[in-house]
């Protein structure tokens, strides 16, 4: 475009327009990219991005090799474009294109002035010709002067006579109004006119005084037309269009050195920023390699093995980054080997996890310094303690406010520090919960590193077990006394009573009170006893229980408003949920439980003033399990603290009379049911039991599921 401008001066201005446009543009695009590389590579400089400082670095050498090139191109392209200009506007020139033009101009005016001369010979002849030779001698005399065209024109410019060369049919133009104004004042009249492709035509006109015989006397003119020959026309089109596009280009000299030089200029700035982000991006891609490896390096540090990297080439970095994917390859091989190792000690090590998680057994394992190691669920269930998040700390810090597992350090310790480290005792703990027993064994562990590795304590608690042997044993004690004691009660009873029939009426007053006295205390002690032996049979027998649905709302109210109705100032609260649903049980087994907590209560509030006693029922969720909660809460002196595990023991009672057998009697028929039971006494004062008994069948079967495990959330409980 810039060629086009220098040879085409008319389309100058919208060429050069059209350039400077096109080279700002580019110029403000590669400005904003340098601008963006130069704020990437300042960013990544200040932030000691590896690699930073070699671009650096390469950009700067790069564009001192570019900038001193451009700069020396630059000085002697405007040294040429100057000098070059103004070598095509010398005086020579000027003077050559002047002479051209004036002799092309004198050429053609002779012509003209020979061809006028020519028709003021026409006219001439004319005005001496006859009207009726007229015609002809024009044809004649149009042929002597070498015209194309000659006309007659009368007034009006009328035709009156004409001859030419061209068609027969065509008619000549009518004179302008300039010719006939001219000829007018007896003037005459040349032209020159250009007919386009190099071609003039020069056009002359005499005024003509005509004699006409029946007219006055009339002005008219000869018009003559010649063609200048087109060899001349030619080369004085060719030397007048060559001066006008010279004095426009000398007009338009200083434009045009100040256009080519802010060109130059910008097509400098753009080539300097062009070979700037050039720089940029050979600096990137001979970076980007060392960049990765750095990267890799990191990644590789940080334990990523599997890192591998696009060789980028054959070349120096391309074989340093081959190397470093093959000692990637290496590592990542050796870690999935120590990966596999590891992953089947963990295989192990959660086989022994899942073992010990299903063992009922507790198990704790310690360090040398007695720091907690690991622990089962089991160990935390029986201790009443969440292990799991104490691991690594010291035994005697995680043991403080946890009473069972206080005791339990104390007796390991003590033991430990005798140098005694492998060790079988049975030891009874104590709690808020209540009394329990554990078998608890200890053995040291053998470890490579020194003798011992720690200790592993092991304990099973064996408080259900010894509560069961009880049961059982108490349950062999009842049936054999209820068998031995019943059979001779019933004789001694009938005795009794027929020595009264037949030998009071027949003693003295005084014998026969004796009598009376005598036989009266033994029948009393026989009926006692057989209320015993009762007990006794209901402790032992086996179950045989009618299942059915019945609502313990009302059973309650029933089993409460029998009571209520003794003279007693004892009062009976029942506190029952809303819209409590029915329960699959034996309500005669469940009567006889309320029969036995409220009596029991009652014998307790016997001798009390203001006795309260509250009976309350809700539904309840524990451990996924409906349950129906019946509490029974009394308000009076409540439960001896040394004795609160024993209460659901035969022959354990605080009550100044009865059998003891009570509470045991509940516990059995609670037990019946797949329930709980458990006591504790009221901080207000006075006692509370609360038992727990499946909603429905469903609620008993998970409960029955649950009696393996019935270690867990351990009071004192069936």
């Amino acid at each position: 475009m810039l060629s086009e401008t220098a040879k085409n001066s008319e389309n100058f201005d919208q060429l050069a327009t059209t350039i400077l446009l096109i080279n700002i543009a580019c110029l403000i695009v590669l400005f904003i990219l340098l601008i963006g590389n130069l704020t990437e590579l300042y960013r990544d400089y200040r932030a000691n991005i590896p690699g930073s400082k070699l671009k650096a670095r390469m950009v700067a050498m790069f564009s001192g090799l570019v900038i001193i090139p451009l700069c020396v191109v630059f000085y002697f392209s405007m040294q040429f474009i100057n000098r070059g200009i103004d070598t095509w506007f010398n005086v020579e020139v000027e003077e050559g294109f002047d002479d051209a033009l004036a002799l092309s101009r004198t050429a053609l005016e002779t012509q003209m002035r020979d061809h006028l001369v020519a028709t003021e010979n026409v006219a001439n002849e004319l005005r001496n010709t006859d009207t009726r030779q007229l015609i002809f001698r024009l044809g004649a005399l149009r042929q002597n002067i070498g015209a194309s065209e000659i006309t007659l024109f009368g007034r009006n410019s009328q035709i009156l006579a004409t001859s030419s060369n061209q068609e027969v049919n065509s008619l000549p133009e009518s004179p302008t109004d300039e010719v006939i104004m001219q000829t007018r004042q007896n003037l005459p009249f040349v032209s020159l006119d250009p007919k386009g492709e190099g071609r003039y035509e020069i056009r002359t006109a005499i005024p003509l005084l005509l004699y006409e015989p029946n007219s006055p006397d009339s002005m008219g003119l000869v018009r003559a037309r010649f063609f200048v020959s087109e060899r001349i026309g030619r080369m004085a089109d060719s030397i007048d269009s060559s001066y006008s596009d010279y004095k426009r280009i000398l007009f338009l000299r200083e434009p045009l050195k100040r256009t080519f030089s802010l060109t130059l200029t910008i097509v400098l700035m753009i080539s300097l920023l062009a070979s700037i982000s050039g720089a940029f991006f050979l600096s990137r891609r001979l970076v980007s390699p060392i960049q990765d490896l750095v990267a890799g390096t990191k990644a590789v540090a940080k334990g990523n093995f599997d890192m591998q990297i696009t060789v980028p080439s054959r070349d120096e970095i391309g074989f340093l980054i081959s190397s470093f994917n093959d000692m990637t390859k290496g590592l990542s091989l050796a870690r999935k080997q120590a990966s596999l190792s590891q992953a089947q000690v963990e295989e192990e090590r959660t086989k022994l996890e899942i073992i010990l998680a299903s063992l009922s057994t507790g198990v704790i394992s310690l360090e040398t310094d007695l720091k907690l190691r690991t622990a089962n669920k089991a160990a935390e269930s029986i201790l009443s303690i969440d292990l799991k998040k104490q691991y690594g700390k010291n035994l005697s810090d995680i043991a403080k406010g946890h009473s069972l597992l206080e005791q339990l350090f104390d007796i390991a310790k003590k033991r430990i520090d005798k140098g005694d480290v492998k060790w079988r005792e049975q030891i009874v703990l104590r709690g808020e919960i209540g009394r329990r027993v554990l078998l608890c064994e200890c053995t040291a562990i053998k470890s490579d590193k020194s003798d011992e590795g720690g200790f592993v304590i092991v304990f099973d608690d064996i408080t259900a077990l010894q509560q069961a042997q009880r049961d059982a044993a108490w349950g062999e004690v009842a049936r054999r006394l209820a068998h031995e004691i019943k059979n001779p009660l019933t004789p001694i009873q009938l005795s009794a009573e027929r020595m009264r029939r037949k030998y009071l009426n027949k003693m003295s007053r005084k014998d026969g009170a004796i009598m009376d006295r005598a036989t009266h205390t033994i029948v009393q002690q026989v009926e006692a006893m057989k209320e015993m032996v009762n007990a006794f049979s209901d402790y032992a027998r086996a179950p045989d229980m009618d299942i059915h649905l019945f609502g313990i709302t009302s059973l309650i109210n029933e089993i409460a408003d029998l009571y209520r109705s003794k003279e007693s100032d004892i009062k009976i609260i029942v506190e029952a949920e809303a819209n409590l649903p029915e329960i699959m049980a034996d309500s005669g087994r469940v009567r006889q439980m309320l029969h036995n907590l409220i009596r029991n209560s009652t014998e307790i509030l016997e001798f009390q003033d203001l006795g309260i006693i509250t009976i309350s029922a809700t539904l309840v969720n524990n451990e996924g399990i409906d349950f129906i909660s019946i509490s029974v809460n009394d308000n009076g002196h409540g439960f001896a603290s040394e004795s609160i595990e024993k209460v659901f023991d035969p022959y354990v009672t605080s009550k100044p009379k009865g059998t003891g057998l009570g509470l045991a009697i509940v516990k059995k028929l609670v037990e019946e049911h797949i329930g709980r039971i458990e006591a504790e006494n009221l901080p207000e004062g006075g006692a509370s039991i609360t038992i727990l008994l499946p909603l429905n069948e469903v609620a008993r079967e998970a409960a029955m599921a649950l009696i393996p495990t019935k270690s867990e959330n351990r009071k004192t409980q069936a």
